[in-house]
């Protein structure tokens, strides 16, 4: 009792400096505006973790950097927390080595958003704590595939993946690869509908329910590892693409611009993260991917993302695949 009473003490002589109230302030504002509510205890826990991260927020955008960070929905957790809540938690060994896609060789447009292009994505969604990051991106790119063949977009299960694809080498919320859950949708010959079996964030048991199949796989198409160019033609002349790269904890903060690091790694064995190329282009002269992520239309800029293209940032371009239906 006695150490509390001298904590809460101490606590609140320090929250008498100019600095500490002015970092409450900013930390209460941002606890409102993401409807966060703490103990006594966590509060301050919170509020360091918060402070350290606005500070290199703040840091990093007075440099010279090709993107902005910023506050968002994650600026009260450390890299460590985010990575185990929101990243596989083992990284996936992703080789495609020879890839079977063959390319167009062009022409390609100078840049293309396929949510430009028609009625082919759907809105943003947000995985919540759970590393099924590669069923978003599995189910983002199957649900454009099927609207650029048929005219018809309908948002697909990502929790009947979470649930029911352990048998392709998938790890529901500690992390799977988009490629092998096309596998599964193609032999389990069919996944059902986000409405028919919703979303729960969660592993649960499989409920597959055959009859109420309503979107289905030919075959996987697996562009040849780091082969960049081979994906810019299939997003130029096919469809969206599924791509897994390292996600390191600046990207964490990320706002706007075009995102590029120094930390990632290139290769196929450090990917944590899967999502969905809906496009790319160029800002002030950098090439980019336009890439729909799953944390929320909160997050980005409305739940997107651009980083920088042609150079396997991050390695993403260590194994993206569609599907062909």
């Amino acid at each position: 009792m006695a150490n509390s009473l001298l904590l809460f003490a101490l606590l609140s002589a320090a929250s008498a400096s100019p600095l500490l109230e002015q970092d409450e302030f900013h930390f209460k504002s941002w606890m409102t505006q993401h409807n966060k509510a703490y103990s006594m205890r966590e509060f301050y826990e919170r509020l360091q973790i918060f402070t350290e991260n606005r500070r290199r927020i703040d840091k990093h955008n007075e440099g010279n950097h090709s993107f902005t960070m910023g506050l968002n929905q994650f600026s009260d957790m450390t890299f460590g927390e985010f990575k185990k809540a929101f990243l596989w938690s083992e990284p996936q060994n992703c080789s495609a080595t020879k890839g079977n896609y063959l390319s167009s060789n062009g022409p390609h447009p100078d840049s293309i958003d396929w949510r430009k292009k028609g009625n082919y994505v759907t809105p943003v969604k947000n995985q919540g704590g759970c590393g099924s990051c590669w069923t978003f991106s599995t189910t983002g790119c199957l649900e454009s595939v099927i609207a650029i063949n048929s005219g018809k977009l309908r948002p697909l299960s990502e929790q009947q993946l979470v649930d029911c694809a352990q048998d392709f080498n998938n790890h529901g919320c500690n992390g799977g690869l988009p490629s092998q859950a096309f596998e599964y949708i193609m032999y389990n010959k069919g996944l059902m509908t986000e409405e028919d079996y919703p979303y729960t964030a969660i592993d649960g048991t499989c409920k597959y329910n055959p009859e109420l199949a309503a979107a289905f796989v030919k075959d996987v198409v697996n562009i040849t590892a780091y082969d960049e160019m081979g994906m810019v033609d299939a997003v130029a002349t096919r469809n969206p693409v599924s791509l897994a790269f390292e996600v390191t904890s600046d990207f964490m903060h990320y706002s706007k611009g075009v995102y590029t690091s120094t930390e990632c790694h290139q290769t196929t064995d450090k990917v944590n993260h899967a999502v969905l190329a809906v496009g790319y282009g160029q800002e002030n002269g950098s090439p980019y991917w336009l890439v729909k992520n799953s944390w929320g239309a909160g997050w980005g800029i409305g739940g997107y993302f651009l980083i920088e293209r042609g150079k396997n940032m991050c390695g993403l371009a260590a194994c993206s695949s569609f599907p062909e239906v």
